[in-house]
């Protein structure tokens, strides 16, 4: 009974937890502040409160749960609405690399040595410092980089290659399940696409493990199982 019984909170904290990320939006994974940082943290005690302190029912977590969701939500729309508390509680980027000069006390600010910003450029694609012309430190601890004009990767402009239109690729099966809407999205009826399958020996979608439609190469990628 006691198994069970933890089980029944595991879920129902899981599913609340779930269900205000939700609500709250994917910048909650997309981009980690130092106040969401400490959201997590509160949230995942509480959950373990629920489940370990026979005193703390799992009505008392849902109802903390609620509150620090409001008050999450208020401080949210608070951010958006008043600019100058942004900064405040999401933290504003910082310029480390300016102008191909290592700021040393924008460095000390952040609590950033040079091998981690060493590491945070090479993941960028910069091997060196000195390729750098900007490097900026944003709210969630990544770093965007701009390089030197010399190292800069050339444009399509730049390489006078003809314009030509780009399409977004459109999956049509996903784990032999016809995708119907991006069908129809693509410009497209059933008919077409087993037309197009047949000509490649397949004569059921659940035969397929992934189809793409590349409008822009006009060709129908397909991958079976």
């Amino acid at each position: 009974m006691e198994y069970v019984h933890l089980v029944v909170e595991l879920t129902i904290g899981f599913a609340a937890l779930f269900l205000m990320t939700k609500i709250l939006g994917k910048t909650q994974f997309a981009q980690i502040t130092p106040f969401d940082f400490i959201s997590a943290l509160i949230l995942g005690e509480m959950v373990g409160n629920a489940i370990f302190d026979q005193d703390v029912t799992i009505w008392k977590v849902l109802f903390a749960i609620l509150v620090w969701a409001i008050l999450i939500y208020s401080i949210e729309v608070l951010s958006q609405k008043v600019q100058n508390i942004r900064g405040f509680l999401e933290g504003r980027p910082s310029i480390v690399i300016n102008k191909g000069k290592i700021d040393y006390n924008a460095l000390k600010k952040n609590k950033l040595d040079l091998n981690q910003l060493q590491t945070l450029a090479r993941e960028k694609g910069c091997f060196s410092l000195n390729e750098i012309q900007y490097a900026i430190l944003e709210t969630d601890g990544s770093l965007s980089v701009l390089p030197k004009h010399k190292y800069g990767m050339p444009t399509k402009e730049d390489l006078n290659i003809p314009y030509k239109p780009v399409q977004l690729p459109v999956p049509l099966i996903l784990d032999g399940e016809l995708e119907k809407n991006n069908l129809h999205e693509a410009g497209f009826d059933e008919l077409w696409l087993q037309n197009q399958l047949s000509s490649q020996g397949i004569t059921q979608y659940q035969e397929v493990l992934y189809a793409e439609w590349r409008g822009d190469e006009g060709q129908l990628y397909v991958t079976t199982y």
